[in-house]
């Protein structure tokens, strides 16, 4: 059984994770979760606090001379903000919670008068954590030849008309476009415009993003029990990131107003292997990946702190205010691309590791193996 935690406060001293259940044995350096966090850093529309940040990971636990140990995984990573924040960390309240955050359902749950409580944790600023327990997963599925990958489709009203762009450009678009990591110049330029209008504005944008599983093998999750299907698995993790408000697997979407005779993929043998030659199911049959791509599109709202910030009551006097004014981002979706492909990587590291065992990577690329062998008899 593979889980993680993360600790830590957005203006904290730090941020933490523990990874228990990582199999001995798989090389892992500080530089394979260095290169994941850098591109959380970069991209259109980032606000002030990833000037600040160098997000260097530290390794405290559970690697010995660049391998893994089997035991925990302890992570740090250092706010360098946080010198900045002791005073108002301590001393600054904040009563007027912003709409469409956690601000105000958090303070009501947990009887604060105070919403710092709340949107400390409930930051965005946790997810450098998801990155790099993500990284961790990356690697390990490296060995099984299974590569997650993103890119953006949608900022604003700016969208790319859904093309079938192949994998090997879609796992080289921090290359191709760092700025909104979209492949296609047309949409690109388009969603820089729509960045630039909502700075102008003093507000926030939306979009939505694609993440592809490549080289996925058959057989992970399970049709027998509703907690172990592959796809509702997928969706939790990548809807507990903040901002996502729907998930999508497959053409779920579009299917859904079609005959399914136009829906679902024809099933096909060659060379000792079941294929298809459409992919509308996104590689997720009945809670069970099917050999295909495994696709998902993740929509981001915009996010809820506005330069023009809306109405809302504050907490202690129950009169209207304007809601609170946090630093933070006009948009962040170039920079959430990689915490999807993290959290997927994680589910996917999950379901390799139930379906395969092993205490040791050996054990496990043994088991992967025979499963291999056992398709084409």
């Amino acid at each position: 059984m593979i889980r993680f935690l993360t600790a830590g406060e957005s203006h904290g001293r730090g941020e933490v994770a523990i990874v228990e259940g990582v199999p001995s044995g798989m090389e892992l350096s500080p530089k394979d979760i260095q290169e994941e966090l850098a591109k959380r850093k970069g991209g259109s529309g980032r606000g002030g606090r990833g000037a600040i940040e160098t997000d260097e990971v530290q390794i405290l636990s559970g690697v010995r001379f660049g391998k893994t140990i089997g035991s925990p995984i302890a992570l740090f990573v250092e706010n360098r903000d946080f010198s900045n924040w002791k005073g108002k960390m301590s001393k600054s309240k904040v009563t007027a919670p912003r709409p469409g955050h956690a601000d105000l359902a958090g303070a009501l749950k947990y009887g604060f008068r105070d919403v710092r409580n709340v949107l400390e944790r409930a930051s965005a600023r946790e997810t450098v954590m998801r990155v790099a327990v993500g990284a961790i997963a990356k690697v390990f599925l490296s060995n099984f030849k299974v590569i997650v990958a993103s890119h953006t489709i949608q900022i604003g009203m700016a969208k790319v008309e859904r093309g079938n762009f192949p994998f090997e450009t879609i796992a080289q678009v921090f290359t191709i476009d760092p700025q909104t990591r979209c492949i296609d110049e047309v949409a690109r330029k388009k969603m820089q415009e729509e960045i630039l209008l909502a700075t102008k504005r003093k507000d926030t944008l939306g979009g939505i993003i694609e993440i592809i599983a490549h080289n996925v093998p058959p057989g992970l999750g399970s049709f027998v029990h509703y907690d172990r299907k592959l796809d509702g698995r997928i969706s939790a993790a990548l809807m507990s990131i903040p901002s996502v408000k729907a998930v999508e697997i497959g053409e779920g979407i579009s299917n859904a107003g079609k005959f399914g005779s136009l829906v679902h993929d024809e099933i096909f043998f060659e060379k000792e292997h079941f294929v298809r030659k459409t992919n509308r199911a996104g590689g997720i049959e009945g809670g069970v990946s099917n050999g295909e791509d495994i696709i998902c599109r993740v929509y981001h709202k915009p996010i809820s702190t506005l330069g023009n910030p809306l109405r809302t009551i504050d907490i202690e006097t129950r009169k209207e205010v304007p809601a609170a004014i946090e630093r933070s981002d006009i948009c962040v979706v170039p920079r959430a691309g990689v915490i999807s492909e993290s959290m997927v990587a994680f589910i996917l590291m999950e379901s390799f590791l139930e379906k395969f065992g092993g205490d040791c990577l050996n054990e496990t690329k043994r088991n992967f193996e025979g499963f291999k062998r056992q398709l084409v008899q």
